[in-house]
């Protein structure tokens, strides 16, 4: 049996080389198993792995395919084993890898909105602004009057 990457069954599938599809079960979960052309069969792999992609819910399976222009398909459920747990790992690893991309994402957006708030204000006519040296002068007022508080400690 070939093994197919996401990429060579959507060429094959995009080429007219694939003549049936079936959700076929394997325990609790479906592996998706195809026909082509040349007599070949074969099974969809998951990418790093080589190892069949199983998938628990079906409905995710489907998507997968209708976007890759497979709208029929068959299922064999003949050994189906829906209360038998599917063989893996969770991985805790990309749920937080996900996590920290979505926070990334939202500050991302906060972060131009600002942006774009302040770029409005900068151009707004109305907007008092001020020269460079008064702002450092002082800035630097501030600082010198800060200093002597900060230069009498004693250093443990």
């Amino acid at each position: 049996m070939q093994s197919l990457s996401l990429d060579q069954l959507r060429a094959a599938t995009q080429a007219g080389g694939i003549t049936s599809v079936t959700l076929r079960a394997e325990g609790g979960a479906f592996v998706v198993a195809v026909a082509t052309r040349n007599g070949d069969d074969g099974v969809l792999v998951a990418t790093r792995t080589k190892q069949p992609r199983r998938f628990t819910d079906l409905r995710k399976a489907m998507l997968l395919l209708r976007a890759m222009g497979i709208a029929s398909v068959q299922v064999d459920a003949t050994h189906w084993k829906p209360d038998e747990g599917v063989a893996g790992t969770p991985r805790p690893d990309r749920s937080e890898a996900m996590k920290r991309a979505h926070e990334a994402a939202a500050h991302d957006r906060w972060f131009r909105a600002q942006v774009e708030e302040a770029l409005r204000d900068a151009n707004d006519p109305a907007t008092v602004s001020f020269p460079h040296e008064q702002v450092m002068a002082e800035m630097k007022a501030v600082i010198d009057r800060a200093a002597p508080k900060t230069s009498g400690r004693r250093e443990r």
